[in-house]
């Protein structure tokens, strides 16, 4: 499938999802595919269109990251924290290759819908523990791996663990490795990745990558408004496709018993 297969209303709304997916990822530093997909289901409900794409997208802009920023990653938690979450990211790709669509989109949507509760009620994901920290980047690997959405999990980590001069630079070698090790299970696998798509849309992300990179230091400064907000949207969003899911699900099930 390509953009031609659209139809102009639909490019017109890709187009300011990728543009928005990039500003969030330089704007907060993570959560381009968390804030996105969710809209990019909305136009096509396959997660295997979308997330090539997005995986495309994340490797050229950390890429920029990592060659400017190498000096400035702490390499001692990320080698630390790759432990826990590649396994686990890698056990997520199989998921996603595997389950029913309609199953991905409901954990994807349940997802969101968690983290925009907490972002608009302002309730953070914390842990003081040692063993918490292991479980929430076991998890965020599993996330990541189904769907590039783990990135709030594992931030949570992060956040108490490396420092903030640091931590947007190590976040962004972290998505490279991770959106590597996808890219390569794609490729593997045999996944139409869909690079004449990424490609035509990559100068649309690069404007918001931009917008992000001059919005970075406001929305730190108002994170708690920015969030608040976001997770307005997140929840409204998510709700929307959880009733979409279930609605599609209660019609295939009546068809398939004669009943309609």
């Amino acid at each position: 499938m390509t953009l031609l297969d659209f139809s102009l209303y639909q490019i017109l709304a890709i187009a300011l999802v990728f543009a928005w997916t990039g500003f969030v990822r330089t704007g907060l530093g993570f959560g381009g595919a968390a804030l996105g997909l969710p809209l990019m289901l909305f136009i096509h409900n396959n997660p295997l269109l979308w997330l090539p794409i997005i995986g495309v997208h994340l490797l050229f802009f950390s890429g920029l990251t990592l060659f400017n920023s190498l000096h400035n990653v702490d390499w001692q938690y990320l080698r630390y924290s790759a432990i826990y979450i590649i396994p686990a990211a890698l056990i997520g790709v199989f998921g996603l290759l595997n389950l029913p669509v309609l199953w991905l989109n409901g954990f994807i949507y349940s997802v969101t819908l968690f983290y925009g509760f907490t972002w608009l009620l302002n309730r953070g994901i914390n842990s003081q523990h040692v063993w918490a920290d292991r479980g929430l980047l076991i998890l965020g690997g599993y996330i990541a791996g189904i769907s590039l959405t783990g990135a709030p999990l594992m931030v949570a980590v992060y956040m108490r663990n490396v420092s903030k001069y640091k931590l947007r630079d190590t976040l962004f070698i972290l998505w490279f490795i991770l959106v590597s090790l996808k890219m390569t299970a794609f490729i593997a696998l045999s996944v139409d990745l869909h690079l004449l798509t990424a490609l035509t849309l990559l100068p649309i992300a690069t404007i918001g990558h931009i917008l992000g990179l001059k919005a970075h230091n406001a929305i730190m400064r108002n994170d708690l408004i920015f969030k608040r907000w976001i997770g307005g949207g997140l929840v409204t969003v998510s709700l929307l496709g959880l009733w979409q899911l279930y609605s599609q699900f209660v019609w295939d099930v009546m068809k398939s018993n004669g009943l309609i």
